[in-house]
């Protein structure tokens, strides 16, 4: 075989032969052009970043041992070192990278996290529930860039918007059918394009304030996703990654992030139905680390908080630009490494302009006050958190309330008694509690008769072998529920009591909810029903108020909601 170096040479010598005699020049050798072999793209990915720019933000399996873990200085610098490794490399993101954010980042409207996410080198990610928290309008300002209508901007510092580009394939706008933001990304390696879908949960509408999202649909995953597919084949797109808002659960305790022991979870059914030209699937919301093979497809979770990195790692056939192996493992972002200093100086920056506020004592703990729920379905945290709202709104002036109910999902962090800060051992500061309650839901008092909250109570089970929402209930009110009953009737009416007497189904109570719970939120449609609505404080608020008065907050212990079984 000649190469074409050689070949050129022979064609030339023959032409001049040929120009200088009459004698036909015999024909040069044929030759084959060899092809292209295959090559390497790297995808790095996380998810739920949740605005954890200041770290660690807790900790990851190494070898089976906890180690701290995340920040954005951290996080860049791991990245930047996993880069280096393949100059064919993109780096993604499926969704929640802000709401539910600690106080650095919230304080700002989360302009910090979007600004280090970006110097990090992000390039794509799908939207998540969170990113609505704020509503459309809100979110396309993160990726467009301005000032907040709500704080203006920064002083010193302009918003100029995401430089990674958010995608949102299954969300569009009632009035016109468009999506809000692009569905699609491709990028192009050694002349091979790659797809990326971007999309969040179909269930959006069932975890964000409704209010926040009136004027958009979100549409099924697979269907969204299975009509794009042709669209990126008949680009000549063989390699389709899609970024999605959902996730699974691996079986208890994970002993390895790099697992996919006993999966389950809504990924499982997207992931067998998705079109079988999809190769990638990464995935979030469930704050789970797995990898997995499902459905034919390469199936990962970055954990959340930017604790972990999936580097993800595809050999792409040049002729064909079908992928041919495919292999993924977990980078924990821990700190034995050298932070980006830009990042690091980000971080800095935004932690002096809120430590006045962040750094304010308002209260003290006797022990740990946790979010874990027990047994039964309830935590310590849940029930403080309860008793807050009922005290804010119990004064017949502010809504005469009886009850407070609080969905765990709004209760983000645990307050430890040893958590390090500068006030001392057992001393809560306003940044802690505003890591408990990052939303800013107000407080809404409304009128629900007992029938209501027996329906509301049945409400927390939704589909057999899913988790439950086990509302946090206040001092005073309790229940028992059978686990070995069928959904819809597992409380029995007769359990449900107001300090100690039983509620009367055509009897009327006051109850408090937040915003988020009281328009029906986390599929609880029975708080929408309520009469005689009063808007309340910020719960925040009624959070750090509750604190200021009541200190030394002891973990409540009483129990308010009991499982029955006999299974």
């Amino acid at each position: 075989m000649l190469s074409t170096r050689r070949y050129l040479i022979t064609l030339l010598a023959s032409l001049f032969l040929a120009a200088c005699s009459t004698t036909p020049a015999p024909a040069p050798e044929p030759f084959e052009i060899e092809p292209s072999p295959p090559f390497q793209v790297t995808i790095l990915a996380f998810n739920d970043f949740h605005g954890h720019i200041q770290g660690p933000s807790g900790t990851v399996l190494v070898e089976g041992e906890a180690v701290p873990a995340g920040g954005a200085a951290y996080l860049a610098a791991h990245l930047a070192a996993l880069k280096a490794e393949n100059p064919n490399t993109v780096v993604v993101a499926a969704g929640d990278l802000i709401g539910a954010t600690p106080l650095i980042s919230a304080l700002f409207d989360d302009e910090p996290t979007i600004e280090a996410l970006g110097l990090a080198g992000l390039e794509i990610s799908a939207v998540g529930n969170h990113e609505f928290d704020r509503g459309v309008v809100e979110l396309l300002r993160k990726q467009n860039g301005g000032c907040s209508e709500q704080r203006g901007c920064t002083e010193g510092r302009t918003f100029e918007g995401a430089s990674f580009q958010y995608l949102a394939a299954n969300v569009t706008y009632k009035e016109t059918g468009e999506t809000i933001l692009p569905a699609i990304d491709i990028r192009e390696f050694n002349g091979v394009k790659i797809g990326f879908i971007g999309l969040t949960l179909e269930g959006t509408p069932d975890i964000v304030t409704p209010s926040a999202i009136e004027t958009v649909d979100f549409a099924n995953e697979v269907e969204t996703i299975n009509a794009l597919v042709p669209r990126l084949q008949q680009e000549g797109i063989e390699t389709i990654v899609v970024l999605i808002h959902e996730g699974g659960y691996p079986t208890l305790p994970v002993n390895d992030v790099n697992d996919c022991a006993g999966i389950s979870g809504p990924i499982l059914d997207i992931a067998e139905k998705v079109d079988n030209a999809v190769d990638v699937i990464v995935t979030g919301h469930t704050h789970q680390a797995y990898i997995c093979e499902i459905g034919g497809k390469l199936v990962t979770s970055g954990q959340s908080s930017g604790r972990v990195i999936t580097n993800i790692s595809l050999t792409i056939d040049a002729q064909t630009h079908d992928v041919r192996e495919r292999t993924a493992r977990q980078q924990p972002v821990h700190h034995d490494i050298e932070p980006d200093a830009r990042l690091a100086d980000l971080v800095t920056t935004y932690q002096e302009l809120s430590a006045p506020l962040a750094n304010r004592p308002v209260g003290k703990i006797t022990a740990d006050i946790l979010r874990k729920a027990n047994e039964h379905g309830e935590s310590t945290m849940g029930r403080l958190v309860a008793d807050a709202q009922l005290a804010a709104t119990a004064a017949p002036d502010l809504g005469n309330a009886k009850i407070a109910f609080m969905n765990p999902g709004g209760i983000r962090e645990a307050l430890l008694l040893a958590s390090s800060h500068n006030a001392g051992k057992g001393v809560v500061t306003y940044a802690q509690l505003y890591t408990v309650q990052p939303f800013g839901n107000n407080l809404v008092t409304v009128t629900l008769t007992g029938e209501q909250i027996h329906q509301l109570l049945e409400q927390q089970w939704r589909e057999e072998g899913a988790p439950a929402t086990m509302l946090q209930v206040s001092k005073g009110f309790s229940y028992t529920w059978n686990a070995d009953k069928p959904i819809g009737q597992r409380v029995d009416p007769k359990s449900i009591k107001l300090n100690g007497k039983t509620i009367q189904p055509d009897a009327e109570y006051r109850v408090t909810a937040n915003k988020f719970l009281a328009d029906g939120g986390d599929g609880f449609t029975i708080f929408a029903e309520g009469t005689d609505r009063l808007l309340g404080v910020v719960d925040l608020d009624a959070f750090v108020t509750y604190f200021e008065e009541k200190s030394p907050i002891k973990p409540p212990a009483d129990t308010r909601i009991k499982k029955i079984s006999k299974k």
